[in-house]
């Protein structure tokens, strides 16, 4: 069982892979349904940021003091309709990441793999904490005010990982993708790929306002928790 405190029927369903009849029978986005979306984000968000303004700037001193290199990373991944876009982080990893990790070519091939590293040579100290407990991802909260993200949604991804999802792929860029999810609250990134793609479709499939609010809820203590995250 992937997910705790929902439906019995949202559970049934991430019990087995989705199977939409078709490619093109897209799960349907109305305008009522995007617009309680972005209500919800925007009623969350707003309040969060005024609240959460003096740890973004210890955390940011933190980032700056440990390693040179810009405050934020900037990750080109896909938003809906296929709109690439700018998805922001408090940079976790040292600036020469890429000749780091030339030196590990096993690693190398493991992330060609799985898009993940559980030990990675090029996360700097900051960052491994900032990571366990998701700190890093703050910065996104302004995607979600600029509606480039939302608060839950598939995980985002870059668009070379768009053939992953395979015939799934065009109901994948019908939605937003968000800072939480199935995937955060169902072992993070100690799940397989294509379990991640499993749940990401199963969310796209399922939604609903009240699925939103309840992985919210299971969010706050999977991220205390701490694991799978790296």
């Amino acid at each position: 069982m992937f997910i705790h405190g929902v439906s019995s029927k949202e559970e049934r369903v991430t019990k087995s892979a989705p199977q939409p009849p078709s490619p093109i029978n897209l799960p349907p986005q109305t305008r009522a349904a995007n617009l309680v979306k972005a209500t919800l984000d925007y009623l969350i968000v707003l309040p969060a940021l005024v609240f959460i303004a003096p740890l973004l700037l210890v955390i940011a001193l933190l980032v700056k003091l440990d390693s040179p290199g810009p405050l934020i990373y900037r990750r080109r991944v896909l938003g809906r309709n296929g709109r690439e876009f700018d998805a922001f982080k408090f940079r976790t990893m040292y600036v020469d990441g890429a000749a780091i990790l030339a030196q590990h070519p096993r690693l190398q091939a493991e992330l060609a793999q799985n898009y993940k590293l559980k030990c990675d040579p090029r996360v700097t100290r900051v960052g491994y904490f900032l990571r366990k407990f998701s700190l890093d991802e703050l910065p996104q909260l302004i995607n979600v005010l600029r509606r480039e993200m939302s608060l839950v949604g598939p995980r985002m991804i870059t668009p070379c990982e768009l053939a992953m999802y395979g015939r799934w792929s065009d109901a994948f860029l019908t939605v937003l993708p968000g800072i939480t999810g199935l995937w955060q609250v169902n072992g993070r990134s100690n799940t397989t790929y294509d379990e991640r793609v499993h749940l990401d479709m199963t969310y796209i499939y399922n939604w609903s306002i009240w699925l939103d609010i309840k992985i919210i809820f299971l969010t706050v203590p999977a991220v205390l928790k701490g694991e799978g995250a790296y």
